[in-house]
């Protein structure tokens, strides 16, 4: 990897009064749980020497007159399929305010980045709440948190970039505030 090469993700991070339910299933079923705070990703994990600067102009480009937006996640769903095995908390409100900001971020210098698979009917915004490498595994960490009924709501007026260091960490690179005008 050239040296100016960074591995980044962009992504909000929700303040739910509630996180606290999500950190503890985290902490049982998601390797990354220690690496970065609980997320939806709007652009996916890139490979890039762009600069901090340019990535900051982009999205305060692509972000104008994009208003906060409220978000409402509630139901845990489990995936199975060639990408992985997981458990996603989807979004029951703020699912197209989502696509639509993903969508936004990639145009300009960040169209090269979108994933091949990724298309409007492909999309399913959501929190990854546990990964697995066993099926039994997804299974079982799956039936033991289907029993929450917890929603999660909070208004979303921030996109963050952040950088992946080699030890998987999330260092924040870049935030920009959705604007209020």
């Amino acid at each position: 990897m050239n040296c100016n090469m960074k591995r980044r993700t962009i992504m909000i991070f929700p303040q739910f009064d509630n996180i606290s339910v999500i950190d503890e299933i985290r902490e049982k079923y998601d390797p990354l749980a220690n690496h970065v705070r609980p997320h939806i990703t709007l652009v996916f994990t890139f490979e890039s020497n762009l600069t901090s600067i340019e990535l900051k102009e982009h999205l305060e480009k692509v972000l104008t007159r994009t208003r906060p937006f409220g978000l409402t996640m509630g139901d845990i769903i489990k995936i199975d399929n060639p990408l992985g095995m997981y458990l996603f908390l989807v979004l029951k409100e703020g699912i197209e305010d989502i696509k639509k900001l993903s969508s936004k971020l990639y145009t300009g210098i960040l169209e090269p980045y979108k994933p091949e698979w990724l298309n409007d009917k492909t999309f399913l915004p959501h929190m990854t709440i546990g990964n697995s490498t066993s099926r039994d595994d997804l299974d079982k960490a799956f039936k033991n948190v289907s029993v929450i009924k917890e929603s999660f709501t909070t208004i979303v007026n921030k996109v963050s970039v952040e950088i992946i260091d080699e030890n998987e960490d999330s260092i924040i690179d870049v935030e920009v505030n959705l604007s209020n005008d």
